[in-house]
């Protein structure tokens, strides 16, 4: 059974927190830099159309790259969340081998133990072994 890595170890979850940290840290920035330009320039009755229409366009660019860095934060969270909710997978029992008489030790086989009649081994792999007698006393052959 495989285990689920924890997710602070997760690559991919941290760079969705960095990557989500910088587009608001970026988004932000630039809304705030080109409003306060665009509004000092108004007041003061200098702007020029290029501080006045492009930073318009700055600005949507910043609010959509704060907005995409909001959600990407909330994902992060959620999925955080999500992740502590989940039940860790169990763990898994390790069970010790049995330990056969095959080591060579013969005192472990009791002396007055029945060996089989026939030979396990000196049968092909996968053959079927004849079926036993029927009520006319005859056997059926195996089919290979």
């Amino acid at each position: 059974m495989t285990s689920r890595p924890r997710l602070i170890t997760s690559i991919p979850f941290w760079i969705l927190l960095v990557g989500s940290l910088a587009a608001t840290v970026a988004g932000g920035w630039i809304a705030l830099t080109k409003v306060t330009t665009m509004v000092a320039g108004l007041t003061a009755q200098n702007a020029t159309t290029a501080d006045v229409y492009g930073g318009q366009s700055w600005i949507v660019i910043g609010g959509a790259l704060l907005g995409a860095g909001l959600i990407g934060l909330v994902a992060t969270l959620a999925l955080a969340v999500l992740r502590a909710l989940v039940a860790p997978a169990p763990d898994v029992e390790v069970v010790e081998p049995l330990a056969f008489a095959d080591d060579g030790d013969d005192a472990a086989v009791p002396e007055d133990a029945a060996l089989p009649a026939e030979d396990a081994a000196s049968e092909p792999h996968g053959s079927i072994p004849a079926s036993p007698a029927s009520e006319d006393r005859t056997q059926a052959t195996p089919v290979r």
